[in-house]
This record gives C-alpha cells, structure tokens and sequence, in this order.
C-alpha cells in the first residue's frame, strides 16, 4: 500500500435539531463570545430564529455577521474579521459563509500575524486561530470538513487559502435546516457533492483506502436520496441522507483532491 495521510474535522454531530445546542457546544470549546458568519439570505429566513433564541437562553452574546455574498470578496472576508470581538466562530450556511469563518477564526485571533494578502496558498497559514464551528445548511459544498477557502480577489480573479488550520473543531449537521431549500437548489447542490465524490474517486492525486470508503459512501447515499429530497423537501430522512453524503464526499475530495471539473 503506497502511503497516505487522511485529516478531517475533529468532531462531527449529525442530529435534527442539533443547532438549537449550539450554545452548549461552544462553551464546551471553551468559548463565552461567539460570532455567527452568515449571509443575508438565511438571514431573511426563520432559520437564525430558535438559534439565537439559544443564546439568549444560554445569556452567552452573540455577534451576528450577515454580509457574505456568494462567491466572497476579500472585502467582506476582512469586514468580518475586523468586526470579530469573539472567542469562537461559528459558520452558518452554504460554502461561501463557512469559507468566510473560515477566515476570520484564522485573521480574528489575538496573535494573528499574518494578512490576508500573505496566506493564499497552499500551507502558508500557520498562525493559530479562534475555535470553529460549522452548521452547514445545504447539502453540497462539504466545506464543514475541508481544509479550503476560496475567495474572490478581483472581478475575474479568485484565490484559496489551504492549510491544516482551517479544519474545524466542530461541524453540527442539523437536516432540520434544509428541509426548506427549493428544488432546484437542492439538486444543483446535491449534485456538486457527487461530482466531488466521483473525482476524488477517479483522482490520480493523494487517493487512498479512506477516501475511496467515503466516496462510495457518499454516492451511495446522494445518489440513493436526492432525487426523493428534490420531490419531496420535508423528507427528513432523505434530507439527512443527503447531508451526510455531501459531508463524506468533503472529506474525500479534501483528501484525495478534485481535478479538471472543478478547476
């Protein structure tokens, strides 16, 4: 066997309903303050509701960041961090909230050194950053569990920051969030997951006994389920079904790179 290092997200929570805890999973990452990375789109949703009613229950404050675009700009990476007076980050949404707190739990920690301009890359952040929690809230991008963040740099341009760091301490997923994403979206979205399946499947790159497990896995379910969970948006079953085989297939192409598709 040709060897291989496999790394993923410390601790994953797969409940309904789990996001409703969050205050309870943050103090147990020691954490008093916690900043909330999301966008506006969720925002307008009940989503955010029973969650920040947690916090206030749990009297443990709670900044809310809501200005991440699609496709961030770098911009709104260092709006959010600059803003970040917290002890813990938690993204809340798509792949493009949790790339963002990504980033801030790396920019926004007190002995941060180093700028956003000096860490696109591969392995160059080496600082150590706030603790991270991601709460995925589509069924797509996997990001809970890579060690990637894409941001947009200019009008045609864009730029990854990957590094070990950036794996979170904790991803929570809640299928309860899901069950109102529209069809188009969850099937847009639960098909990028399989396709991030399939190549770290067929990679030439870093593929390894794990990540072919988990592929499999993730295909299994994804293509057992997302047609249901496209037809049927409140199947829970089928809806957590879904999350977790885009969160397998995050953990295999983390490891065993995607290729010419997504470039």
């Amino acid at each position: 066997m040709v060897g291989f290092e496999f790394a993923t997200t410390h601790r994953v929570l797969v409940e309904a309903g789990a996001a409703t805890r969050l205050p309870e999973l943050c103090q147990q990452l020691g954490a008093t303050r916690v900043m909330l990375v999301t966008d506006p789109g969720i925002r307008s949703t009940p989503l955010l509701g029973p969650v920040e009613e947690s916090f206030c229950i749990a009297n443990m404050p709670l900044t809310l960041f809501d200005q991440v675009t699609a496709d961030p700009a770098d911009s709104v990476v260092l709006e959010a961090a600059a803003s970040a007076r917290d002890d813990l980050v938690i993204g809340f949404g798509g792949g493009s909230s949790m790339d963002v707190a990504k980033l801030v739990a790396l920019l926004s920690h007190p002995k941060a050194s180093q700028q956003l301009s000096d860490i696109y890359g591969v392995g160059l952040a080496t600082g150590p950053r706030l603790p991270l929690v991601q709460v995925p809230t589509t069924a797509g991008t996997g990001s809970e569990v890579t060690p990637v963040a894409i941001v947009t740099t200019g009008a045609t341009t864009k730029a990854g920051v990957v590094a070990p760091s950036l794996l979170p301490d904790l991803a929570v997923l809640d299928a309860e969030l899901t069950l109102g994403l529209p069809p188009h979206v969850t099937a847009a979205t639960g098909v990028d997951a399989m396709v991030h399946a399939i190549e770290a499947y067929t990679s030439a790159h870093k593929k390894n006994p794990y990540s072919d497990m988990l592929a499999r896995e993730a295909l299994r379910l994804l293509g057992g389920n997302l047609a249901t969970a496209v037809k049927e948006g409140s199947n829970l079953v089928a809806r957590e079904a879904c999350l977790l085989g885009a969160m397998m297939a995050g953990q295999a192409f983390a490891n065993a790179p995607v290729a010419a598709v997504h470039a």
